[in-house]
């Protein structure tokens, strides 16, 4: 029998409110079409029970009622699957509306194969999203074994399960206070892109998850495999993690020095192509785009990408090519020698490359406000939103910045928040942040967006509760309420520590190429490749080099093409 609502019967999963079951999280299915609604409980209830409970409808009217009397009874509800058509209506009128009651459920719509590449189909999709009635679309199954339904499900309900930090082998930070060395851990994991959640040492969970533990050393990490670290450095992490080598006097064709995407990508191509390669970054995979929740104009993820997740992927590609990892360790300096290239570690270790390709990316500019950089962690934020929303539920949360990355940070912290509002000095947020965030914002009712603004004060009792915000037009100075605080503000290149042979703009970018000066031209001796700095043998890719465009995808093509330029190096 199907478990409709409405339709004379309720299943064994669908449950009623005087039914509820807590333990298991829902997922419903809306469509008025009784066969289409049987082949989609056909697959929910033969792949994903006894894990989740299956709750399928057949009219709107009746799917509102239902996740109104489901959230009032504490339920939790994964994902909301909706016919295209739904009583002569689009099923995104019901997705719309699952936002209020469950804000956390993956919401999408179900087209039919016929409509796929559909140029209407595509705009009303593109549409809904971008004014945040859904969050994706699915091909509807066909029969079974429908592997390729099955994999977009999964997909769903694991950024489900990312958003209440319950995926497999997540971290358990344990912490007596939010800030400190608790939220630099915190920081490390987001770094890595190790999925993690916070717990203090006091709260019930936290107890619950070291009980008969004896004394311990706060902040610890419970690791998925059960091992707990007491207050570990940051090699420590990197060790326990599997992913570090400690090298020294190693000798490799290309050492990598940065592992966001640029980084990764010249790992994968490098590794793939025989060459003997090591990665080594101050601190994991990722760079900056691990704080993006959702890239939706990747080439290659229709329905978006978080940042973590691309990294984890783009590692454990380059992983499995054969690239070697140093993480936690930070290069302090570069020299060329007979031998080859020397690359000095902080550790005290030291590898000789035949080539070398730096991908270190920038991070994040600080505010440079005292009081709130006091409160780092406690409530303010450089990135991190992906990692940290949870705590503003419900709350008032600001964030600053005007790239793309503010806009998915807001987006994303929307579905958290009682409000965001959005800080930019420019006068609008075209001039930096692509049309489709601009409209997704613009679309969101619990978004604000305050232009040429800039926060020049705040602070709190151990907790950000106020920010001051100033009109860059008049001047004026306005002290608001605030649970937490974004920033994600400028672009730091890490090239501080390069020796003076490799050179740089003034802002500290990396030349290259054709943008090498004449004095550096003469000292090469020779015409220099398109990514090579005035370091032989010594290139530059992504975000640290001087005129890169600030994308994720920009940084991946230009690291493939380094190495096409390291063959050249080699052979030469």
């Amino acid at each position: 029998m199907l478990g409709f609502y409405g339709d004379g019967g309720v299943g064994d999963n669908c449950p009623t409110v005087r039914q509820a079951v807590m333990s298991v999280p829902l997922l419903v299915a809306v469509d008025d079409d009784r066969d289409l609604l049987r082949s989609i409980e056909r697959e929910l209830r033969n792949r994903y029970e006894p894990d989740y409970r299956v709750c399928c409808l057949r009219s709107t009217s009746d799917a509102l009622a239902t996740l109104q009397e489901l959230a009032a009874a504490g339920e939790q509800v994964a994902l909301v699957l909706a016919g295209e058509v739904l009583s002569g209506a689009s099923g995104t009128e019901v997705l719309a509306e699952v936002r209020r009651t469950f804000p956390h459920a993956q919401r999408v719509l179900l087209i039919g194969w016929g409509h796929l590449g559909d140029s209407t189909t595509g705009d009303e999709i593109f549409e809904a999203i971008s004014r945040g009635r859904m969050d994706h679309y699915a091909l509807r199954p066909a029969q079974p074994p429908d592997e390729q339904f099955h994999l977009a499900i999964s997909s769903f309900l694991l950024t489900w399960a990312e958003a209440r930090r319950c995926v497999p082998n997540t971290v358990n930070v344990v912490g007596e206070s939010w800030s400190g060395r608790a939220y630099e851990l915190r920081e490390v994991l987001e770094r890595c892109a190790i999925p993690h959640r916070f717990l203090l040492a006091g709260s019930d969970e936290g107890r619950a998850l070291l009980a008969g533990g004896g004394a311990r050393r706060f902040p610890l990490l419970v690791m998925p495999d059960g091992k707990i670290l007491e207050d570990p450095s940051d090699a420590e992490l990197a060790r326990a993690s599997g992913a570090a080598v400690d090298p020294d006097r190693d000798h490799y064709d290309l050492v990598i020095v940065g592992g966001g995407p640029a980084g990764l990508s010249a790992g994968v191509y490098g590794a793939s192509e025989g060459l003997r390669t090591l990665v080594i970054d101050s601190g994991g995979v990722g760079g900056q785009a691990t704080s993006s929740s959702a890239i939706r104009n990747y080439l290659g993820f229709p329905r978006g990408v978080s940042g973590g997740e691309l990294a984890r992927r783009a590692y454990e590609q380059a992983w499995v090519f054969g690239a070697r990892f140093a993480f936690m360790q930070r290069v302090t300096h570069l020299e060329r020698e007979h031998d080859g290239i020397v690359v000095a570690l902080n550790t005290g270790g030291v590898v000789v490359a035949r080539a070398v390709v730096l991908a270190m990316g920038a991070s994040y500019s600080r505010l440079g406000v005292e009081p709130l950089e006091a409160l780092r962690g406690a409530g303010v934020f450089y990135g991190a939103a992906a990692s940290e929303a949870p705590l503003v539920s419900g709350e008032e949360a600001y964030v600053v910045g005007g790239a793309n990355s503010a806009g998915q940070a807001v987006v994303y912290l929307a579905r958290y928040a009682r409000r965001v509002t959005l800080v930019v000095r420019a006068a609008s947020l075209d001039a930096g942040m692509s049309h489709y965030l601009v409209r997704q914002i613009e679309a969101t009712p619990n978004i604000d967006v305050r232009t040429e603004t800039e926060v020049v004060d705040g602070g709190g009792d151990g907790w950000l509760d106020r920010l001051v915000l100033r009109d860059r037009g008049n001047g004026k100075e306005e002290t608001v309420s605030a649970h937490a605080l974004f920033l994600m503000i400028g672009a730091r290149p890490h090239t501080e520590w390069l020796p003076p042979t490799v050179e740089r703009d003034p802002a500290g970018f990396v030349m290259t190429g054709s943008d090498l000066s004449a004095d550096a031209l003469r000292a090469l001796g020779r015409p220099p490749l398109a990514l090579e700095t005035s370091l032989p043998g010594v290139l530059a890719v992504g975000d640290i080099r001087h005129g890169s465009v600030k994308r994720v995808a920009s940084a991946v093509g230009e690291g493939s093409i380094a190495i096409q330029l390291v063959h050249r190096l080699l052979a030469q």
